[in-house]
């Protein structure tokens, strides 16, 4: 499939605005906002990061509504640039400072509107992860709500069934569930998934900093949540180049690129930022070395 997923959606008007004009903050004034937010993260004791296309630009997968967005040049009448292939994407910077975030105990909980797998090939943990609009690499069972992960997107999207059926072995072994998988993709007006959406709501109401990073914050509820955690007495810090809806709710904006704002804070609390060595899924965040499994290659098509 292309890394034009967004090809594959059904036609909907409402997409948001777009191609809004890109703000940057000076030097100076970039590298004072970020000690303001190394500080917020060192007296914080839930962080729960919000992220979205815009951290994944520089990967060579385009966003939705910059100057370049998918959104904004087909308001044009434009066709989008890619520069990779999901499978050929590699996590950017800001992925693998996330996940040196979350091994070094300040990141808590990360919540995600992107679909390109990049969290989960980059190791983060996915107990502590909510992909709310679905992952192009994992496909999910309709029965017993097993998911796989594989190391080839889906090709399948909008929740339709991918022609596999679930082998998890139920009944004391005597038998596999054998429910249809389907894909966690969403179009349009599908509802998010209750599981993702339920420990994001839970995320976001328990923290006292919730830290958006590369998204518009345009669609709901997504781009609600980070609400929840200033109704709480929590602060909010929006890092992105464009103006969002919360803008008036923050209390600090940066306008800069995820990925030099994410250098900048990990030097300032002193964080190493951990090798990518390829695509690998981290079930838990207490994982080991020895339960930390790769990414499968999906089984053949079986037939009842």
């Amino acid at each position: 499939m292309s890394v034009n997923y967004a090809a594959g959606l059904t036609p909907y008007a409402n997409k948001g605005v777009c191609g809004l004009p890109e703000h940057f903050d000076n030097p100076e004034e970039l590298k004072a906002k970020v000690e303001t937010l190394a500080q917020l993260i060192k007296e914080s004791q839930y962080l729960v990061v919000h992220s979205g296309a815009g951290i994944s630009t520089s990967a060579g997968i385009p966003d939705f509504r910059g100057p370049k967005g998918v959104w904004t040049l087909e308001e044009k009448g434009e066709s989008p640039h890619f520069d990779t292939t999901f499978e050929d994407a590699r996590p950017s910077f800001t992925h693998m400072a996330l996940l040196g975030l979350q091994r070094a105990g300040y990141l808590k909980y990360l919540i995600s509107q992107n679909v390109d797998g990049l969290h989960v090939r980059s190791g983060f943990p996915r107990d502590l992860l909510s992909e709310l609009h679905g992952n192009m690499f994992v496909e999910e069972c309709e029965k017993c709500g097993r998911q796989y992960v594989r190391e080839k997107v889906i090709g399948v999207m909008g929740l339709k069934p991918t022609g596999r059926y679930c082998e998890v072995v139920r009944s004391r072994g005597l038998r596999a569930c054998r429910g249809k998988l389907i894909s966690t993709i969403l179009d349009w007006e599908d509802a998010l998934p209750d599981r993702d959406l339920n420990k994001a709501d839970d995320a976001s109401r328990r923290a006292d900093l919730a830290l958006t990073l590369g998204t518009s914050l345009q669609i709901k509820p997504s781009g609600d949540l980070p609400l929840l955690t200033k109704r709480k007495g929590g602060k909010l810090v929006i890092v992105n180049l464009q103006p969002t809806k919360h803008d008036k709710h923050a209390h600090l904006r940066i306008h800069g690129y995820v990925d030099d704002v994410m250098k900048q804070l990990m030097e300032l609390l002193g964080l190493e930022i951990p090798k990518w060595d390829g695509p690998t899924v981290c079930e838990s965040s207490t994982a080991t070395t020895e339960t930390t499994a790769d990414v499968k290659p999906p089984q053949p098509h079986s037939r009842r």
